[in-house]
């Protein structure tokens, strides 16, 4: 599997981006030690790109489609305008359990609204409409999120998704795994349309960031 970004740059860029709140420091130490799963955290890096990609957009509505351990959702919320809220869906009720500890201590806790089930049949049932939207769920649904949330997305809205490298397993030439051959097709269904606009950004293991036109 090639090399997406030596660690030497992530230290680098790491140590000359803003530090996150303890908070987040508490969240991020807590799943590398416990969590079996805690590669899936965005991080510090990642976290501080969510947070000023939020404040650049200045939502009133973000969804969140996948909350993990609820790091993200932090990053994210530092954006909304007053009296704005973020829904965030989780699948798995031990992750749902531990978001919801670490949201209820945070400044931004009467805004971030925690949803629990399948994010295919939750999202249509949101009567919202989106300013911002960050896909972090299962690789193998991407599309079928990314078309449940376009028409709920405000002209000009923001859709962000992650690990569209995929670990750099989508670099390969003959692409095997189902979820690295799920994420190439993302990448190509969003680049085929015309509804939006793309760029990926190399940070972590690639982040999208699509605008509907």
């Amino acid at each position: 599997m090639p090399e997406i970004i030596s660690d030497k740059v992530n230290e680098y860029a790491s140590r000359f981006s803003e530090p996150t709140d303890d908070l987040l420091k508490e969240i991020e130490e807590f799943t590398l030690k416990n969590h079996p799963h805690s590669n899936m955290l965005s991080g510090h890096w990642q976290g501080k790109l969510l947070e000023m990609l939020s404040k650049m957009v200045r939502p009133s509505r973000i969804l969140e489609v996948g909350t993990f351990v609820g790091y993200s959702a932090l990053c994210l919320a530092k954006g909304l305008k007053p009296g704005g809220e973020l829904h965030t869906l989780e699948l798995r009720d031990e992750d749902a359990d531990t978001a919801e500890k670490y949201f209820a201590r945070s400044s931004q806790a009467d805004q971030i609204i925690l949803h629990r089930g399948n994010a295919l049949e939750l999202i249509p049932s949101l009567n919202e409409t989106w300013d911002l939207v960050f896909i972090d769920a299962d690789k193998t649904n991407y599309i079928n999120y990314y078309e449940l949330v376009v028409p709920r997305v405000r002209q000009g809205g923001v859709i962000l998704a992650d690990n569209v490298l995929f670990h750099g397993e989508v670099l390969t030439e003959n692409i095997t795994g189902k979820n690295a051959i799920a994420i190439n097709a993302f990448n190509e269904h969003v680049a085929a349309d015309e509804r939006t606009q793309q760029v990926i950004i190399t940070v972590r293991d690639g982040l999208m960031l699509i605008i509907k036109k």
